[in-house]
């Protein structure tokens, strides 16, 4: 729990806010401190001063703070999205979560068949080197010399760099 600061004859958010004098056993302000004015107007715009006051009453004291960061969090969502809320961002978050889950089984697969079906390659001192012409790394693919990289937003840039794929000089003579 926050440290109830001693409060000389400043009033909390809250108490600025409504425009009421702000009492040595205000319930708000422990939460809401005068320098915080926004989160108090978010949270009264959204639940209304008298409703925030019922739940802090409700709430055992040692669960307040967290009650009350809960309460702005979800006013603040709640004014950037009034029909959905925190809902609307943890939605948007999952369905992000299962693209990702879907693009990391895609990259597994490639990778699965990659490592069954491609020779060894080696590079210039015979150690092996991944054949990129179709696997997706780091988001970009090698392709023909060039390293393809895939924007956010699904846009392609390329440079061209130096690439030898296949046997050392020394052992495709021999």
């Amino acid at each position: 729990m926050r440290n109830h600061e001693p409060r000389a004859s400043s009033s909390c958010a809250a108490c600025k806010f409504l425009k009421r004098r702000c009492t040595p056993n205000c319930i708000f302000a422990p939460y809401f401190r005068s320098d915080e004015p926004t989160k108090f107007a978010k949270v009264h715009k959204v639940f209304g001063a008298s409703n925030v006051s019922k739940i802090l009453i409700e709430v055992p004291e040692e669960q307040r703070e967290d009650t009350v960061n809960s309460l702005a969090y979800e006013a603040e969502a709640r004014l950037r999205d009034p029909v959905y809320g925190c809902i609307g961002a943890i939605a948007l978050l999952q369905r992000k979560m299962v693209e990702l889950q879907v693009d990391l089984a895609i990259a597994r697969a490639r990778l699965a068949r990659y490592a069954a079906n491609s020779p060894p390659i080696l590079n210039d001192h015979g150690s092996m080197i991944p054949n990129f012409a179709e696997f997706p790394a780091c988001g970009g693919l090698v392709d023909n010399h060039r390293l393809i990289s895939v924007t956010p937003d699904r846009t392609e840039s390329s440079i061209n760099i130096p690439i030898r794929l296949g046997y050392p000089d020394s052992m495709a003579s021999s």
